[in-house]
């Protein structure tokens, strides 16, 4: 009788496709017209798996997807049989010239050899303006912001713990620091338009909340304060409703079940020197060193605040530089593409002012933007990053198949998600020493990259020793490229 039930649902299946008037394909084409639908909603995986070659899809192609699964497995990440990329036709394409002389590659045995690749930032944060805990970042990669809320409670206890074992710092989005941003790793707090951890009942900022949310957190390092962010400048931060649960609810001060829609801008100041007067109230209340995160638009702030930190000596200890390109969770499409330069763009367009006032050795600056592969790293660092943020590779290395569900709630492998049954599927111990092997893997990656080239740092290998392929017009130099770094490269 079972086909009876089978041929009775399938007639149903028609009678509906026929009367129902919102689509047309289902109406011309009924029971077959889903199969449209169905591979629409799978297209990601198919292209991902069985229609582009190794290098074409995005954002991580399937071989960079492979380097980072691989480098966190601690399995064999070298390819064979040279390049599969096409040099000759390569667009945007970085080069670096290694040095006649080299550095020896650094292997176990010998003298200065350390598994755990050790590379920490060659300034001190919070030093040139006297934070009482101003400290060395130990790590030059760490993990950018991803909130509690846009990532699932066993993605952030992975990063949080990943973080500790790899001896880096993990930032923790704007949605507040949440108990499983307190598994150990060091923390930089993120304080966005929604002042989530330090709001208070209007929805503004609470200097009494933010002092209660400092003391309670040992493992508070530093502060960010979100002007912007790459996926979605000159809006604010967007948490889907069904992602608000209670649990997020609570901690964020806002109801549950509908869409969280940070404010565009602040509402504890409105230009830059209220901007300037609210870091260094911040700053004098916690001892901690606090910077800035913003993505690059109008060239007149950056100006503006470089011209006021010179005169007033007062300022950020660092600048978070987001990439227009980067992006884990919900952003509108013309946000995502169309709004904010690129980073390696961006980023010598805002240092310049600092430059030009004599004032850019006071910030440690942080790029961020799909800088988790060597090459893109070590570009970052010759434009004139100290250290780098990532967020997507992360991800990658905790489980993400790039499947782009994130703004759904579905993601099928428990990271950007906060349904219980998919969640169950991230083990947060085992995903923790898959994240410390990835950022151990990129830090000896930049350091053998460095040596190659005749340094012993990223930092020092000077923008002179980068090319970028132009496609049939060839290499050319990655300064002529990145216009506005020739005054900042000593």
């Amino acid at each position: 009788m079972w086909w009876l039930l089978l041929l009775g649902l399938l007639i149903a299946v028609v009678v509906y496709d026929l009367l129902q008037p919102k689509h047309a394909i289902l109406r011309n084409f009924p029971v077959i017209g889903h199969l449209r639908y169905w591979l629409e909603n799978i297209g990601p995986e198919l292209r991902q798996y069985i229609v582009t070659s190794n290098d074409e899809e995005r954002p991580f192609s399937r071989d960079q997807r492979r380097w980072i699964y691989s480098s966190a497995k601690k399995q064999n990440n070298y390819f064979g049989f040279g390049t599969d990329n096409d040099l000759d036709t390569s667009e945007d394409y970085p080069i670096f010239s290694h040095a006649a002389f080299p550095k020896d590659d650094l292997h176990p045995g010998m003298a200065g050899y350390d598994a755990q690749h050790k590379l920490a930032c060659t300034k001190i944060l919070g030093e040139a303006r006297g934070r009482k805990h101003a400290f060395r970042p130990a790590s030059v990669v760490n993990v950018s912001a991803m909130s509690f809320g846009s990532l699932s409670s066993t993605a952030v206890m992975a990063l949080n713990r990943g973080v500790k074992k790899a001896g880096g710092l993990h930032n923790t989005g704007e949605g507040g620091i949440s108990p499983y941003h307190q598994q150990g790793g060091d923390l930089i707090w993120q304080l966005g338009t929604g002042y989530f951890g330090a709001r208070g009942t209007d929805g503004n900022f609470d200097l009494g909340r933010f002092r209660e949310t400092v003391a309670a957190n040992p493992n508070l390092k530093a502060i960010e304060v979100k002007l912007s962010q790459g996926a979605k400048p000159g809006i604010g931060g967007i948490l889907p409703g069904a992602k608000v649960t209670s649990e997020i609810a609570a901690i964020r001060g806002i109801p549950q079940g509908e869409d969280c829609l940070s404010p565009s801008h602040h509402r504890a100041f409105g230009n830059v020197d209220g901007m300037l007067e609210f870091i260094e109230l911040l700053a004098a209340e916690s001892g901690l060193p606090v910077g800035i995160k913003s993505a690059v638009g109008a060239p007149l702030f950056w100006q503006e605040l470089a011209r006021r930190m010179a005169a007033t000596r007062t300022g950020p200890d660092f600048l978070a530089i987001d990439g227009g390109e980067g992006g884990t969770g919900a952003g509108p499409l013309v946000f995502t593409d169309h709004v904010s330069l690129p980073l390696m763009h961006g980023l010598p367009r805002a240092l310049q002012p600092f430059v030009e006032h004599d004032i850019r050795d006071e910030v440690i600056v942080i790029a961020s933007g799909r800088l988790g592969l060597p090459p893109r790293a070590l570009l970052a660092f010759g434009l004139g990053a100290d250290m780098i943020g990532l967020a997507r590779e992360p991800m990658l290395a905790i489980g993400c198949i790039q499947a782009q569900r994130c703004h759904t709630g579905h993601c099928p492998t428990g990271v950007a998600t906060q349904n219980k049954w998919l969640q169950r599927g991230l083990d947060p111990t085992e995903k923790s020493e898959r994240l410390a092997n990835y950022l151990v893997t990129l830090r000896k990656e930049l350091l053998r990259l460095s040596r190659a080239c005749g340094y012993d740092h990223p930092s020092e290998v000077p923008l002179a020793q980068m090319e970028v392929l132009c496609g049939p017009l060839g290499p050319r130099p990655a300064r002529e490229i990145y216009h506005g770094r020739a005054t900042i490269e000593v």
